[in-house]
């Protein structure tokens, strides 16, 4: 029987509803914890809390704990697989973090819930009992990690939360899911082409995320440089641009050697340098702006994030990003 390492961070998947005040609140004890054994006919289960965090409590850091926690069990244990129960609102962020931060052959799951365990229509232990069914499938390996919600398997570096409320909220826009799940099957029918992997042991760097918008003014992007970050990100219009009254706040940044990253606000195509126009894609790639390819902003924060907490020589982060 294989062996998964379940581990528990929190969310909506631990989380009662409080029937007198209708919120949905974090119990002292993990409403979740202890499903082990109703999933020890699937695999041989070990069983960790790591945190009991709302996701929106869940920083860089403890994702690095808890990437620390899996590096350090897979050195004394074997394992086939790792699932991991995580709130929603951040699950896409960590599974990034987890599939630039890891490199093992076996799949790392991570799934949750949009409905707290005590309501109408959970679907906490249903996603659960799917993510460790992919964790123990044979194709799942060499996939990285994945997330496994609603009968759909996503690779981490697309998959996004798509709807505040709706149990199919993980979609992978442009991609599409790369597997499905039915009640007598796991499917694959795409696997990824190339995995970036990053040594890191701290994050100390900071990076910041901004979106563009119509007559965006550039005193907004220089305050990045006040604030002491080292890096930003901005969701561009279209295929990259942006109101040309931000273009000198953007050389300034670059002139002090910040790294400034772009990517698109739109869900589907990729960002690059087009238009040459001031505030144009090619006008802001000429001055030294990386375009980021095929992820989202908050993708593109974790990876500049990554790259510039990095313990190996320098990255080129022009490279890094294509």
């Amino acid at each position: 029987m294989k062996h998964i390492l379940l581990l528990h961070t929190g969310g909506t998947i631990s989380m009662n509803l409080n029937d007198q005040t209708g919120a949905v609140l974090p119990n002292e004890r993990n409403a979740i914890l202890g499903i082990s054994n109703d999933l020890s006919k699937l695999a041989k289960i070990t069983e960790k809390e790591i945190f009991n965090l709302p996701s929106p409590h869940i920083t860089p850091k403890e994702m690095l704990i808890l990437r620390n926690e899996i590096v350090e069990f897979v050195k004394q244990h074997e394992v086939d697989g790792i699932v991991i129960t995580h709130g929603t609102d951040t699950l896409e962020e960590t599974a990034y973090f987890l599939d630039l931060t890891t490199r093992f052959d076996f799949p790392i799951v991570l799934t949750g819930a949009m409905r707290s365990s005590n309501e109408l229509g959970a679907d906490g232990v249903y996603n659960l009992v799917e993510a460790v069914r992919v964790a123990i499938h044979p194709d799942a390996r060499e996939k990285g990690v994945l997330v496994v919600m609603n009968d759909e398997v996503h690779q981490a570096f697309n998959c996004t939360k798509t709807s505040t409320s709706s149990v199919n909220t993980f979609q992978s826009p442009q991609y599409g899911p790369i597997g499905l799940i039915t009640k007598k099957m796991v499917h694959f029918h795409q696997t990824p082409i190339r995995r970036r992997y990053v040594e890191v042991q701290s994050i100390e760097k900071r990076v910041a995320l901004l979106k563009a918008y119509a007559g965006m003014e550039g005193d907004l992007v220089e305050s990045i440089l006040h604030c002491n970050y080292d890096g930003v990100v901005i969701e561009g219009l279209g295929q990259g641009n942006i109101p040309p009254d931000v273009v000198p706040a953007i050389k300034k940044l670059l002139d002090a050697g910040l790294p400034v990253i772009f990517v698109s606000r739109c869900f589907n195509g990729i960002a690059e340098g087009v238009y040459g126009y001031v505030g144009g894609g090619k006008s802001l790639e000429d001055l030294g702006v990386i375009f980021a390819t095929g992820i989202s902003g908050q993708k593109a924060r974790l990876k500049l994030l990554i790259g510039l907490n990095q313990q190996n020589e320098s990255l080129d982060l022009k490279e890094f990003f294509n």
